[in-house]
């Protein structure tokens, strides 16, 4: 069998060697697609984009939520020979008009809940949207997916269009966060993404009995690279979930094989078991959910510094996991798990002790959109914590003289879209990709992160901070928390703003008898209040004296993905938050 060049090549293999397995589906199972149909309807629908007029180098903008028609129209346009690219469900309408401008699309494919948002961009001059197709609903002014998909085009041959696709042709375009000013949009070529798909497989080689779950926006690498260009070329099959509130409880029915997430999930896992041991009420059933944890964390750390576990304890770990461990990965739905991720932000270590102490493969990797998604990932078999793993096969890591990690290789994007004088910034003469990670790499090649080169604080006394470092560290220790930001630059001492979380609320009204738990209520609730100060002194201890929270304040609101305050992905957005709440830190420092 030919190695496949291109994603379209790759996707043709897969659903010719595995007609009858299911390719995607929903999760509540109402929808299921095997291969032969997906390939069918790709067929169907890439000869309606020819019949729009679409063209090899073209763009299609795609604004939808995690579900199997995402799959069908990206992998469509592809073999259309166009640039398929998907926005953010919550850009304003300045930003999707931005994107349109930067993409220089005519045709969207959307919801229905977003027309209202795409037609507001449409006005802007600087877009040149002709067509919208409409999946859900047949509104006025757009085309539905059942018409788009029995148009025909004359003169179009499907086979010739796919196969015309070149390696360095663009497969995507990836628009940055944007925490400072407007988004970049991030060229990744065919080429890119399969020696993203080739190096990630080469970790844990992949079987058409895998299972992904996607419920992360589309819009972002991580998800397009761990369910999309993933499935098209080993076959995995894809799980969509439209809403993210809904995975705690989907998980068991779905039970992937393969599982990513932000460290904000595992904190919430982390924070639900101990929440669950508090409450047994069997002192028999709680000493031993706490010793079998216990004895799952000496292990992780003794394989973690590379230590030989004893036999004494490995009997132990045994005993442990058919009791009590394997049973809190089937209640999880991560029992099938055997390659799980976690990224976009540093986790904190304990909290990954933690996990890895319940037998899940949590495996922190490090990466971004210019690199096709990873760069470094911890090998299942060799985790090491606090790092980011090694490089993947292909990928050169070089440390630049400020502490800057540098990454050349066939990951590396393609550029900036119009933007040359940004591509030439980020990628130097020699093909180093700047990264703006301050990091540093052992003997072993293990990398760890210290800090993005302009977010690091320095304090009234010149002392040098991680302020992500701090933020991980109370988000650990503060269960109650949504997002944390820490301030210091400039100051005395370390502050934090602090949100609640919707989820952990609820569960704190029911234990309270509170039957209205919101953010707006219970910020100045004393219960809460001393549930912060708690966590914050627990932080205090694992950080270091100049690192340590003094003073803090619980803001009453959530800070919504894409909103003033965090990006999409909830990064934050440290400037705006800085003026947005400058009355509350002047206060935290004037006390």
């Amino acid at each position: 069998m030919t190695v496949p060049r291109t994603l379209t090549a790759a996707f043709q293999q897969t659903a010719n060697r595995n007609p009858h397995n299911v390719a995607l589906r929903t999760a509540d199972g109402s929808l299921s697609i095997t291969w032969r149909q997906y390939a069918e309807r790709v067929e169907r629908l890439a000869t309606g984009f020819a019949a729009l007029g679409v063209k090899r180098g073209d763009t299609v903008a795609l604004m939808l939520t995690n579900r199997p028609e995402f799959h069908l129209l990206d992998t469509a346009a592809l073999h259309a020979g166009a640039t398929p690219f998907s926005i953010y469900n919550t850009l304003a309408t300045e930003q999707i008009a931005h994107l349109f401008g930067n993409a220089g699309n005519q045709i969207v494919v959307c919801e229905q809940q977003f027309l209202d948002a795409i037609r507001a961009a449409m006005t802007s001059s600087k877009t040149s949207v002709k067509h919208i197709i409409c999946i859900d609903a047949e509104a006025e002014g757009t085309i539905s997916l059942a018409d788009f998909e029995n148009r025909e085009a004359k003169r179009f041959d499907f086979a010739k269009s796919w196969q015309a696709v070149e390696p360095q042709d663009v497969a995507t375009i990836i628009y940055t966060s944007g925490t400072t000013g407007p988004s970049k949009g991030v060229e990744l070529t065919h080429a890119n993404l399969l020696a993203e798909c080739d190096a990630t497989t080469r970790i844990v080689p992949p079987t058409v009995a895998d299972s992904v779950i996607s419920y992360l926006p589309d819009a972002h690498i991580a998800n397009r690279w761990g369910s999309h260009y993933t499935g098209m070329v080993t076959g995995q099959q894809v799980v969509t979930l439209a809403d993210l509130k809904q995975l705690i409880t989907v998980l068991p029915a779905v039970r992937p094989t393969f599982f990513g997430a932000v460290p904000q999930i595992w904190y919430k896992v982390k924070a639900g078991i101990e929440a669950q041991l508090a409450a047994e009420k069997s002192p028999v059933k709680k000493r031993l959910g706490q010793w079998a944890i216990d004895v799952g964390r000496k292990r992780a750390r003794l394989r973690s510094d590379g230590k030989p576990v004893p036999a004494t304890l490995h009997a132990q770990h045994a005993l442990a996991d058919r009791l009590v461990l394997s049973k809190v990965r089937a209640r999880l739905g991560l029992d099938r798990v055997r390659f799980a991720a976690t990224g976009a932000a540093a986790i904190d270590p304990d909290a990954l002790e933690f996990v890895l102490a319940l037998g899940l493969p949590v495996c922190e990797l490090w990466g971004m959109s210019e690199t096709s998604c990873c760069v470094t990932v911890n090998p299942p078999d060799a985790i090491r914590i606090g790092t980011v793993g090694t490089a993947l096969p292909g990928a050169e890591l070089h440390i630049a003289e400020d502490g800057e990690l540098l990454v050349r290789g066939p990951l590396v994007m393609k550029g900036y879209r119009n933007e040359p004088e940004k591509t030439a910034e980020a990628i130097d003469v020699e093909g180093w990709l700047h990264t703006g990670d301050i990091a540093s790499i052992d003997k072993d090649g293990y990398v760890r992160i210290v800090d993005r080169k302009k977010e690091l604080m320095i304090n009234a006394a010149g002392k040098n901070m991680s302020p992500a470092n701090i933020e991980g560290t109370i988000k650990v220790s503060c269960p109650l928390a949504g997002s944390v930001v820490a301030i210091g630059d400039d100051r005395p001492y370390v502050v934090a703003l602090m949100t609640l979380d919707p989820d952990a609320l609820l569960a704190y009204g029911k234990a309270n008898g509170i039957s209205d738990p919101t953010p707006a209520k219970l910020a100045d609730d004393p219960g809460v209040r001393a549930a912060f100060e708690a966590g914050i002194k627990e932080a205090n201890a694992k950080l270091a004296r100049v690192e340590q929270i003094k003073k803090f304040a619980i803001l009453p609101e959530v800070w919504e993905p894409g909103g003033e305050e965090v990006t999409p992905t909830m990064k934050l957005k440290r400037k705006p938050i800085a003026a947005k709440y400058a009355t509350q830190i002047e206060e935290l420092y004037a006390r």
